[in-house]
């Protein structure tokens, strides 16, 4: 807001919010200069409310969650439309699971951005610098600490030409970062990594816009300078109006990166995602071809309809191919020490981490309804996602078939200050490895010394196939009313209730293998809360 302080604060059974905007200098007209401020502070109070809100959930221990999260910024706005910001954030997430598990998220920046407009030219700059690190902890009952954190910068400038019906635009990136990953394995073994990265890109993008279609053709230019290797991805975007009503739509591009996400796949829901980059210790072969590439790589392909079927009914359909040409991926087969003394032995079962293959496909179809004091919106995606190592094809554990979502607003009262929302949530099961067997394990802690016949082992677990089951499926329905009552000028005062999971559905949240226990998502959680607009 350039021209005075305004904000919003609401208070519920969940959480606290404060919005506050307005200028450090006001803009005295339209267009003129001025200076502008935003700070918002979030955070949540659940797992202290919980114990006696809702004192049901987890045999009145409360729901281990919590979140603070503050950000701000400052604006420099010039006139015709150029502008400068610097903007912070520190954002805090925890979960405390009794017994199990603690986990934390943290992730904070910094970082400027800028416009640049100048008089009596058609072309404008963009661009900015930040620098921000994510950090993920995770404590269980063994005291063996697992952590991953990724930190780094980003330096982008962009120019933008416009002539005539068309627009040009090219730009410039340098990206640096670096990544420490630790943690376990199954078999107690730590695996860790430090990693440094740096890159840089180009590309160029020219939009030709006529009466009836939009063509977007591109070319991205990476240069992944700790691997020494470059990407050449051309890219294309396509739309053409076969009529007032409808409108047809393609894309398509190459695609690479540098960074993986590290997770087990065995875990049955896993809340531990690390990141790491380019590995050097990947195989020489995959299925009998050489790989000369450390990058991940990927071609896409998507196509869709726009309909609108009558001036309130919408209908968008897409259709969309990913082939994952190569992908980076944690070794499970892992049985030897990559040393010479087993130097004859496969890279599979050798190396820390593999190379795989594979695809996800899928369509998207969103239906739009929007007639006088009714919205509704509705979606159903269908998807198969399939991956291929050196010795089995198997589904990755974020392969949904059936996902739906559908959400009705209404508005209503002689002023139209009621407002209600209903949404329901569909989704099929994820996949997950089953429990074979346990066993006991020998970890021979005292080294020849130690006698199997009176010593005593660990826990050991033996894995199924990967991912041949299936999680149950997971549905909920949510309600909300709200209510606004007019304070003043500019102040608007919001009461509003809602109800979580109305139908108390038991959703699996995860499953703890030794002790043979499920746990579910929230239950049915009413709440309360007011905000005011000002």
């Amino acid at each position: 807001n350039k021209k005075r302080l305004s904000g919003k604060a609401s208070l519920s059974t969940f959480n606290s919010k404060l919005l506050l905007e307005g200028p450090l200098k006001k803009q005295k007209e339209d267009g003129g200069a001025s200076s502008t401020f935003v700070l918002s502070y979030k955070n949540s109070y659940l797992d202290q409310t919980s114990k006696n809100l809702y004192s049901y959930v987890n045999n009145g221990n409360g729901l281990p969650f919590s979140f603070e999260d503050l950000y701000g910024k400052v604006s420099f706005n010039g006139e015709g439309g150029s502008k400068f910001s610097v903007f912070g954030f520190d954002f805090t997430d925890d979960a405390n699971f009794q017994d199990i598990a603690e986990i934390n998220w943290k992730s904070n920046g910094v970082g400027t951005n800028f416009v640049i407009v100048p008089k009596g030219s058609n072309t404008l700059m963009d661009g900015g610098f930040a620098y921000s690190k994510y950090k993920i902890n995770q404590q269980e009952a063994d005291d063996k600490p697992r952590s991953s954190s990724i930190n780094g910068f980003n330096l982008n400038m962009n120019f933008t030409s416009f002539i005539n019906r068309d627009e040009f635009r090219f730009g410039m990136e340098v990206l640096g970062f670096r990544t420490e990953y630790e943690t376990y394995t199954v078999s107690d073994v730590k695996r860790e990594q430090i990693e440094n990265t740096t890159e840089f890109g180009t590309y160029f993008k020219y939009r030709i816009s006529r009466d009836k279609f939009v063509l977007d053709p591109g070319l991205r230019i990476q240069y992944y300078a700790s691997l020494a290797e470059f990407s050449l991805e051309p890219r294309m975007g396509a739309k053409f109006n076969v009529s007032d009503k409808i409108r047809l739509k393609a894309a398509g591009g190459f695609y690479s990166q540098n960074l993986m996400s590290a997770a087990s796949d065995r875990d049955v829901v896993n809340l531990f995602y690390g990141f790491l980059s380019g590995p050097e210790n990947l195989p020489e072969e995959f299925r009998g071809e050489a790989v000369t590439t450390r990058l991940q790589k990927a071609r896409d392909l998507i196509a869709g309809v726009e309909w609108d079927i009558t001036n309130h009914l919408e209908v968008n359909v897409e259709v969309y191919h990913k082939w994952f040409t190569q992908v980076t991926n944690i070794n499970r087969d892992k049985i030897y020490p990559d040393n010479g003394q087993f130097e004859d032995q496969p890279d599979a079962l050798v190396k820390d981490y593999i190379v795989e293959d594979g695809y996800s496909r899928g369509v998207d179809l969103v239906i739009k309804y929007d007639y006088k004091r009714f919205y509704i919106w509705s979606v159903y995606s269908l998807g198969y996602v399939r991956r291929r190592d050196e010795f089995r094809e198997y589904a990755p554990h974020f392969d949904r078939r059936h996902n739906v979502n559908m959400l009705v607003s209404y508005t209503f009262g002689k002023k139209l200050d009621w407002e209600m929302n209903v949404r329901w949530n569909y989704g099929s099961g994820f996949p997950f490895t089953k429990t074979a067997g346990f066993y006991e394990l020998q970890t021979f802690g005292n080294g020849l010394g130690t006698d199997p016949n009176t010593s005593n082992g660990d826990l050991g677990i033996n894995y199924g196939e990967i991912n041949q089951g299936r999680l149950p499926d997971y549905h909920r329905l949510d309600f909300s009313i709200k209510k606004s009552f007019v304070i003043g000028k500019n102040s608007i005062l919001e009461a509003n209730a809602s109800v979580i999971n109305v139908y108390d559905r038991e959703n699996i949240f995860y499953f703890d293998r030794v002790r043979y226990k499920r746990i579910n998502q929230l239950p049915v959680l009413p709440a309360l809360g007011v905000n005011m607009n000002f």
